[in-house]
């Protein structure tokens, strides 16, 4: 089942594009539709991080898309199930300089935003409402239309400014979300602990998911 607005998300240039690929996985085959845009240094960081060129001037959309573990294939499973998905979701990429994108107006409806991850370069241009890029844009209109947005920072230390950023954010009513896994839900593999900075978005998002075992639950998704 195709969620009937799709859920933005932005990739940008912080450290962290796992989380950005293993998000897009589970949304994508989960049946929910995705409008996606990555910036320049995302992409880049992409290829450092990854080992995956991606064009973003001719995009191949499902070339993002990549192959998992068995243990995390077995959780996405469990996932899809939840959510019991007809058809994978559609994914449609916008280039991060097209303004003239549905996501840049208020008028295209979503089911929210996440940025992940998200850079202190985009964090400040969003906080201050400087949409130099269709990302920062579509950020934008989430805050002004009471939208979820979901900003996924991976930094640190952190500076008073950047931390004054985050403030700023949260008071305009985003979600500050921090690539910040936690240890008590049975880590074994790095996977464990990529699912769970996912599965804490996928709960703001309402999405339905198996990816991590939770507080006080004896069942595992292991």
């Amino acid at each position: 089942m195709s969620a009937a607005s799709p859920i933005v998300l932005g990739i940008t240039g912080a450290s962290g594009a796992v989380y950005a690929r293993r998000l897009l996985n589970v949304l994508i085959h989960s049946g929910y539709d995705v409008d996606l845009s990555i910036s320049e240094s995302g992409r880049a960081v992409w290829l450092q991080e990854l080992d995956v060129a991606l064009d973003l001037q001719k995009f191949d959309p499902y070339s993002i898309l990549a192959k998992t573990t068995p243990t995390a294939d077995k959780r996405l499973a469990a996932t899809i199930e939840l959510n019991q998905p007809q058809t994978t979701g559609k994914l449609r990429y916008f280039h991060y300089k097209d303004f003239l994108a549905p996501i840049a107006s208020g008028s295209a409806l979503s089911r929210g935003m996440v940025i992940c991850p998200c850079s202190g370069g985009t964090l400040s241009g969003v906080v201050h409402g400087a949409s130099d890029t269709l990302i920062e844009r579509a950020a934008d209109v989430h805050l002004k239309e009471r939208r979820k947005l979901i900003l996924v920072p991976r930094e640190t230390p952190l500076s008073l400014v950047y931390l004054d950023n985050l403030r700023r954010a949260a008071e305009a009513g985003a979600v500050v979300l921090p690539a910040m896994p936690g240890w008590y839900h049975g880590v074994q593999t790095l996977d464990d602990l990529i699912d769970f900075i996912v599965a804490r978005i996928l709960d703001q998002l309402e999405v339905p998911h198996a990816l991590m075992r939770r507080w006080g639950s004896d069942d595992s998704a292991n």
